[in-house]
């Protein structure tokens, strides 16, 4: 089994020191969580390839980069040159979504593809042979603080199985309302990486430590 794993998302994150709160959080975790927002795939609008290229050399966590755009394909390869060790997609974001993919891998990164609340797990089962991530949003997408979906638990559980019956490695991440109580359930449910903004990144950098500590503890406990 896939060791747990924790994704910082910087969406909760002090926008005007985002380098110090890398630096802060860095020790904690397992990868930083970048989500990139348009304004129109999603209604909020966060940062680009330029802010992640900036933030690139602070770090050497593994990026992981989420993309809440459409169109999408303009800007992967510009992700890719920025630092993103892993990008995200959603099947709505463009025409072609297996094209989309083949494109992400062609540069060198790990290729994830998200489901919103509504999405259903059928469109994975055709995309299963070039994916190497999936995401479950366990809120609508686009901001951050939001409360975490029961109804997608099962979703979870579903593509969990889905995942173990085929003979590739494929993360299972998930994103939206994590928390010290939502935490267990998700993990339970068979997650491999789950993402934390608030949770993290409340009460400053001086209580991240315990902040993290305590997502690991509860799921520990289980």
């Amino acid at each position: 089994m896939t060791p747990l794993q924790i994704s910082a998302s910087l969406l909760s994150a002090d926008f005007a020191r985002l380098g110090e709160e890398i630096k802060a959080v860095e020790p904690f975790v397992n990868m930083i969580h970048l989500d990139v927002m348009d304004g129109h795939f999603v209604p909020n609008i966060s940062f680009g390839p330029a802010v992640i290229s900036a933030l690139r050399s602070l770090t050497s966590l593994p990026f992981d980069v989420h993309l809440m755009i459409s169109p999408v394909d303009y800007l992967i390869n510009a992700v890719a040159k920025a630092g993103a060790n892993i990008i995200t997609v959603h099947p709505e974001a463009g025409a072609h979504i297996y094209r989309t993919l083949q494109k992400i891998k062609a540069q060198d990164c790990l290729a994830g593809v998200a489901l919103n609340p509504g999405t259903s797990i059928e469109i994975l089962k055709p995309l299963l042979p070039v994916i190497d991530l999936v995401l479950v949003m366990t809120v609508n997408p686009g901001f951050g603080g939001q409360a975490f979906l029961d109804t997608q638990l099962q979703k979870i559980k579903d593509i969990r199985t889905l995942i173990d019956e085929t003979d590739r490695k494929i993360l299972l991440q998930v994103d939206g309302g994590i928390s010290s109580k939502t935490a267990p359930l998700v993990v339970e449910a068979g997650a491999d990486i789950l993402v934390a903004g608030s949770a993290i990144f409340h009460g400053g950098s001086d209580h991240y430590e315990k902040n993290v500590a305590g997502l690991k503890t509860v799921i520990s406990v289980q």
